[in-house]
């Protein structure tokens, strides 16, 4: 069953393109990942969207998402509301619509 992860993030002044830059290539490392789009939801701040093969496919995908988030964890602000930098979520599709 096919799967999505949504993860939010705040980006420091002055370093949106070495955030967006530690993405470009997560293709290849990322097994299991269909596709993904990072979109910007307002000033610094972005989302990435990932659809996954599976359920299983993703989260035997966390350690290679973990170890992009390490090589950019320096360009990310806390989002506050002990969420750290990252605001992560993740499930099976339980309804598709076009």
């Amino acid at each position: 069953m096919t799967a999505f992860n949504v993860v939010r993030f705040k980006v420091k002044p002055g370093m949106d393109e070495a955030f967006l830059d530690a993405h470009r290539n997560i293709a290849g490392s990322w097994s299991g990942m269909r596709h993904a789009n990072i979109i910007k939801t307002g000033e610094r701040r972005y989302c990435i969207i990932a659809e996954w093969e599976s359920t299983e496919a993703l989260a035997a995908g966390r350690p290679a998402m973990i170890a992009t988030l390490d090589s950019f964890r320096q360009t990310l602000e806390e989002l506050g509301g002990g969420l750290g930098v990252t605001d992560p979520v993740a499930g099976p599709v339980v309804l598709s619509m076009k």
